[in-house]
């Protein structure tokens, strides 16, 4: 077993989205050969609801896939394929867009005004860009939790982890989207393919990840038994760790324990064409796009 190094750690950044939502970008329009077949990643969370309410009204998306999870407070949605719903703490919609598709989301926040979630992006490869749009909703209780002997807890969202398989399947880049909790001063590893990407996303508490070569830098055992330690090397809450090759992660948890999105996925390496919610392979698939979005032919009719 090879433990994967890490190949770069940010801080999610502040931006404002929609019709005025102001949420926290770990990645998107930026170098996708280093996320692929991710393109964006945001973290939109506040207890302001004059932050988030004004949502994400009606827009269009054709060539991705988009995975949404709702940690706090609702999301209202439909689309053009006639679909409503809500989805609750702890739910997550599956919405492929294929060869386009108009809907909205309006956030709405819980009794305390709160409201936390994630939305993924992830790419379609060429042949699979025009497929017909699919949907679904998937409920938190659906979501497999298994708790390891040591507190340990991991809710499997998409993919197979610890003889469990996820609800949500049918995405093209098969990824695996882990939710997972590690107790304070535990170490653990965790197993990723070795052909995937990989990035971890630190939303709670705070730890280190390391390789073999740098296992120093956290005696964390010696902070929880109230001893002084350097704690510099901790990463926390809006982190992203991008990893090396390998087939194992591994995370040293905080003196708060940490609580992190493992997730990873097969990249297509082919050219990517962007223009905000719309991604395909070339400029001009991207200004036939425009130009339907402008005669009305962006939607195409069910077969």
């Amino acid at each position: 077993m090879s433990i994967r190094p890490v190949a770069a750690e940010s801080r999610a950044q502040p931006h404002v989205e929609g019709a005025g939502v102001h949420l926290h970008r770990a990645f998107g329009f930026g170098d996708t050969e280093l996320t692929d077949p991710f393109l964006l990643f945001d973290d939109f969370r506040g207890d302001r609801p004059d932050d988030y309410r004004r949502g994400f009204p009606w827009h269009p998306h054709r060539g991705i896939e988009t995975i949404t999870y709702v940690l706090a407070g609702s999301v209202e949605h439909g689309d053009s394929l006639g679909n409503r719903g809500t989805l609750k703490g702890g739910d997550v919609q599956w919405m492929t867009a294929g060869s386009g598709i108009l809907h909205q989301e309006m956030p709405l926040g819980n009794a305390r005004g709160q409201m936390h979630g994630f939305q993924l992006w992830a790419n379609l490869p060429s042949s699979l860009k025009m497929t017909a749009p699919r949907y679904q909703d998937v409920k938190g209780k659906d979501i497999p939790e298994i708790t390891d002997d040591d507190g340990t807890t991991v809710k499997v969202i998409v993919g197979s982890f610890w003889g469990k398989t996820g609800p949500v399947d049918g995405i093209a880049a098969e990824p695996q989207y882990l939710d997972i909790y590690v107790p304070p001063g535990r170490r653990k590893t965790f197993k990723v393919d070795t052909y995937r990407r990989a990035f971890a996303y630190i939303f709670e508490g705070n730890g280190t990840f390391r390789d073999a070569s740098r296992p120093e830098g956290v005696l964390l055992e010696k902070e929880v038994r109230g001893e002084e330690v350097n704690i510099r090397d901790l990463s926390g809450n809006r982190t992203l760790v991008r990893f090396g090759t390998g087939d194992e992660v591994t995370v040293q948890a905080g003196p708060d324990g940490i609580r992190f999105l493992l997730i990873s996925g097969a990249p297509l390496q082919e050219p990517v064409a962007w223009h905000g919610p719309i991604v395909m392979n070339t400029q001009a698939e991207i200004r036939q796009a425009l130009t339907e979005l402008r005669n009305g032919t962006f939607i195409r009719p069910a077969h």
